[in-house]
């Protein structure tokens, strides 16, 4: 898998490669000429305008330095304007390289030739807090040619660890990054634009890092059906919930399962919700019960033979929620907690770690969701998903899926892994529900939760972006994604028959999410 690096993950590979036998020297060549191949590919009629290159004092400005003497070797006008300061020994020698091969350099405060690109290597991963002098002059400058960028590890002005800006900051068109991505691509993917990752040559990631998946992991997680499959095979779903009035919830999750693979999909609802399912949703078998502590028989009986069970859809904020879900817990093997059945354990947090033991027990919040169930470990989450999920995970004994941009799924003892698709058409009521019942079959049919989870999050994001190219962002309904699961099915089955040809040294392309 794909690392998400911290800007201390970051260094710490790269030392971990000079340690090795891989020199800082040949990363950096590997990295500027990655970068130049990549640019080219991307932005050819641009090229024949003319490339200037802002470069700072760092290691990220000896990548720009390596870049425009390939652009220089293969006769592309290309010129580079390196801010004031005393640069790293490493980036001097880079530039001297350059300017023998014949690389003009420009001053940043000079006139500019006339180009049509611009490469932004000014700061690296490690660069944070406001910008200031040349760095501050050049970026001011640069945002002011109104031309597209393309950044070299991320665009300056962005702290790549948490995703913030704190002033000026240059907005690429495209970030090429190496080895790995950093969190910040994922945490400001408006800024960053299409990020691709490229191979230099580190030495294998850390296993300990939190990790990406991609579509093609998730198409092999999750499996083909035996070609003598019956019902009971792919998954006894059962989703609680649909208070009345809230029946759309449960109606959403249901649908989601059985679009997610699902052999048998019960909804358990009170009796209104359940006459109305039984008109609505012929699919699904159906059981009336109250959300009371006392179970009836039937139920009880139900819980044992279900592979998963889904809590929480429509669930409501009645008098004695935690108290049936606690119940319901009682009887089931594999369990998510979504919407109120995660608000009903607000308070009581530590109630958590009881109801994991003997049990896969996962929970699915959105960010104000976790705030209330998990206030010790909410105040650094929109920087730093990594940790709250992981935090929150070891101080319950759950699964933990931290649904935002990106998602992170974190399980006891495990690193986190990492789901960067999506796009804003999901922030709407229901697409939770959705994910619920997609994530219900998967960890129905699978006995790696962490990775079932994970391709779950997945699922409902490639989903979403299907549904978006058909009805927009803007446009799109959950019931949009539930549709277009199938057109996504097909896709990973290709993936898992005819992968995509490799494309060295690119290693991801991530696209900006559709925003209209």
């Amino acid at each position: 898998m794909l690392p998400v690096l911290s800007p201390q993950q970051s260094a710490d590979w790269d030392r971990r490669a000079d340690a090795t036998g891989i020199a800082l020297a040949t990363l950096m060549e590997a990295a500027g000429r990655a970068a130049a191949l990549i640019i080219a590919e991307r932005f050819p009629e641009r090229l024949r305008g003319g490339v200037l290159v802002a470069t700072g004092p760092g290691h990220n400005g000896g990548d720009g330095w390596v870049l425009a003497r390939a652009l220089h070797a293969v006769g592309v006008p290309v010129f580079v304007a390196p801010v004031p300061g005393e640069p790293a020994p490493l980036t001097a020698t880079m530039a001297r390289l350059a300017r023998e091969a014949g690389v003009r350099a420009v001053e940043p405060d000079g006139p500019w030739p006339a180009v049509q690109l611009l490469v932004d290597a000014l700061l690296g991963t490690g660069a944070k807090g406001a910008l200031r002098g040349g760095v501050l002059a050049a970026v001011e400058r640069l945002s002011d040619l109104a031309l597209p960028v393309a950044a070299m590890d991320g665009p300056t002005g962005v702290d790549l660890a948490t995703g913030t800006t704190m002033g000026p900051s240059l907005r690429a068109e495209l970030s090429v990054t190496f080895g790995g991505l950093r969190r910040g691509h994922l945490l400001a993917r408006e800024e960053c634009g299409d990020v691709l990752v490229v191979d230099i040559g580190h030495p294998p990631a850390d296993p300990a890092w939190p990790m990406l998946l991609t579509d093609a992991q998730a198409a092999h997680a999750i499996g083909r059906f035996s070609a003598d499959a019956h019902k009971g095979d792919r998954g006894r779903v059962v989703v609680i919930g649909g208070e009345p009035g809230m029946g759309g919830a449960l109606r959403l999750a249901a649908r989601a399962a059985f679009g997610a693979g699902a052999g048998l999909v019960w909804a358990v609802a009170p009796v209104e919700t359940v006459a109305m399912l039984r008109g609505a949703e012929p699919d699904l078998q159906t059981v009336a019960h109250d959300f009371t502590p006392t179970l009836s028989p039937e139920l009880v009986t139900l819980l044992g033979r279900a592979d998963a069970v889904v809590v929480g859809p429509g669930l409501g904020r009645g008098a004695g929620r935690r108290e049936f879900v606690e119940a319901v817990a009682r009887h089931s093997r594999r369990l998510v907690l979504d919407a109120d059945a995660l608000n009903a354990f607000q308070g009581a947090a530590p109630s958590l770690v009881a109801l994991a033991q003997g049990r896969v027990l996962a929970l699915t919040p959105h960010a104000g969701e976790f705030a209330r169930l998990f206030p010790a470990h909410a105040a650094g989450m929109d920087v730093d998903p990594w940790q709250a999920a992981t935090a929150a995970a070891a101080e319950s004994g759950a699964l933990v899926v931290l649904k935002g941009v990106p998602t992170v799924i974190a399980a006891p003892g495990e690193p986190p892994l990492t789901v960067s698709a999506g796009n804003p058409g999901l922030a709407t009521g229901g697409s939770g529900d959705v994910l619920s019942g997609i994530a219900g079959t998967f960890l129905s049919t699978t006995d790696r939760p962490l990775v079932a989870l994970a391709a779950a999050a997945q699922a409902l994001g490639r989903a979403a972006d299907q549904a978006a190219r058909r009805a927009t962002a803007r446009g799109m309904r959950p019931m949009d994604v539930v549709a277009a699961l199938p057109d996504l099915w097909r896709y990973w089955e290709t993936l898992r028959v005819a992968p995509m040809p490799p494309r060295p040294p690119i290693r991801l392309e991530l696209p900006r999410p559709q925003q209209w």
